[in-house]
């Protein structure tokens, strides 16, 4: 595993023991033995290593649960342990009448987020066998999704919002008072809702298929990438809102916005490129934060307050949390980035771990009020060992920090270095064929200067290309100065 390292005394105490910590979160709590009759229904885990990851340490077994093996996958594990990163994924896909498909479960909203994982993964490794299922897996996916679930009217994908599969995430309605469930869909026009999150995540899974076929040669790249158009212009047009400088949370099944704040709904809409760059600037210029972080959805709805705050409403969750800061750091604000790494850090170190999510105003781990099985509102508990609160960390420092942005043929450094934080390395980073040692000095986000190996580099933003191979060293110093290197 790589290690993070400061210069700085009070930035490695407050950041980089936890790189560390979540490395250990990851592969050592939550990396368990992969049963065959539980993980491997597509056939397609490796033995060995036969392990997956699991979503934590607080649920009872099997957790085979799409949202979280992609997101994962996504957000590290592809990168730092490719065979298990390939095995997560392979985890949550089955052998449907048309071949292989992402899980047909009862969160169909959640199935799309493993297309742009695993074109992730195949730009992490290269791996050209895993992108030719992966490409299969993704075509029947979406198939199934648009046949089922577009909604032609709005030209919007219906399902609730990408994170909130609690009632406690949503108004009222579609929470109907004396519901006994807290499951999202046991509450009437749940299954209606149009929501910015999961909208977001199948333009970028489009793309990812798009991309996917453009590699192997395949057709129909050109109408994926026009569905993903008409799906971004569908978006802007229902749920941009001019005089705010934002997106609202969702419609209704009858076309209604709701206006709130949805945290990853904004982060994504800016990774996955559906938020242009003056977009972007002003979401997140505007964007609410609570004292301890971005929440799941702001502001409170009516059933809940400070005091109650409910589960999948004005609650940190880090997942959603680091998805903001990733955001920011994508598009070089380095104050918001500090904010945001800073503020996990915190709450992670003030709990005692990477817990499941956190009160936003005291910072206490706390699992939130939702409606429950009396039909009533319930104190739920935060789950320890939340693999993909530690991920989250991991994403921040890798994709954030460092920049490590993938394409085909190249690792490319776009960094965002907070200036307080001084000099920074990251050693021992695995990428194909090369261990990396890259060091970040200055503040910023434009590279102004970089060595490989003691040498100027060649003009142009700092790289590694794909077929590179040996042990590398790579300097960038980097300042706040117009333009990119």
């Amino acid at each position: 595993m790589p290690s993070l390292t400061f210069d700085d005394p009070g930035a490695q105490h407050r950041i980089g023991g936890l790189y560390a910590a979540a490395l250990r979160n990851v592969f050592d709590t939550n990396t368990l033995r992969a049963d065959p009759a539980v993980y491997d229904r597509a056939g397609l885990l490796s033995y060995p290593p036969g392990t997956v990851v699991r979503a934590g340490g607080g649920y009872p077994a099997p957790q085979r649960w799409t949202r979280d093996a992609a997101v994962n996958a996504w957000s590290g594990v592809s990168l730092l342990a490719p065979d298990l990163g390939r095995n997560t994924l392979w985890s949550v896909v089955d052998r449907g009448p048309d071949g292989l498909v992402v899980q047909q479960d009862d969160q169909w909203w959640d199935q799309v987020v493993w297309i742009p994982a695993a074109w992730h993964h195949y730009l992490v490794t290269g791996d050209q066998e895993f992108l030719v299922r992966a490409y299969e897996t993704a075509t029947h996916t979406l198939a199934a999704r648009r046949a089922r679930d577009f909604d032609t009217d709005h030209g919007l994908f219906r399902g609730p919002s990408f994170m909130n599969d609690g009632i406690s995430g949503y108004p009222s309605p579609p929470e109907t008072p004396g519901v006994r469930t807290s499951f999202v869909l046991g509450h009437p026009g749940a299954a209606g809702l149009m929501c910015l999150s999961t909208n977001c995540l199948y333009h970028g899974a489009l793309l990812a298929l798009a991309a996917m076929a453009d590699t192997l040669g395949e057709p129909g790249a050109g109408t994926a990438r026009t569905q993903a158009e008409r799906l971004r212009a569908a978006i802007d047009r229902h749920l941009w809102r001019a005089d705010a400088g934002t997106y609202a949370y969702l419609l209704h099944d009858d076309g209604r916005p709701d206006l709130s704040q949805e945290g990853a709904g904004l982060a994504l809409a800016v990774l996955l490129g559906v938020a242009d760059r003056h977009r972007a600037r002003l979401l997140l210029d505007g964007a609410h934060w609570q004292p301890r972080g971005v929440v799941n959805v702001w502001p409170h709805f009516p059933r809940f307050d400070d005091r109650r705050p409910g589960r999948h409403n004005m609650m940190v969750w880090p997942m959603v949390h680091g998805l903001f800061g990733h955001a920011a750091a994508e598009a070089g604000r380095t104050g918001l980035f500090a904010r945001a790494v800073e503020t996990l850090a915190e709450l992670v170190t003030r709990g005692g771990g990477f817990h499941e999510l956190y009160d936003s105003v005291s910072g206490a781990v706390d699992g939130g009020r939702q409606t429950g099985g009396s039909g009533r509102l319930e104190h739920f508990v935060s789950q320890p060992d939340q693999t993909w609160s530690a991920t989250a960390f991991l994403r921040l420092v890798h994709d954030g920090l460092f920049g490590l942005t993938f394409t085909p043929d190249a690792l490319r450094l776009r960094p965002c270095l907070p200036p307080r934080w001084g000099t920074v390395s990251l050693r021992g980073l695995r990428y194909r064929g090369t261990t990396l040692d890259v060091t970040l000095t200055g503040g910023g986000s434009r590279v102004h200067a970089c060595t490989v190996d003691g040498r100027d580099a060649v003009p142009g933003p700092p790289a590694v290309p794909a077929d590179a191979t040996g042990h590398h060293v790579l300097r960038l110093a980097l300042d706040d100065g117009p333009g990119p290197l």
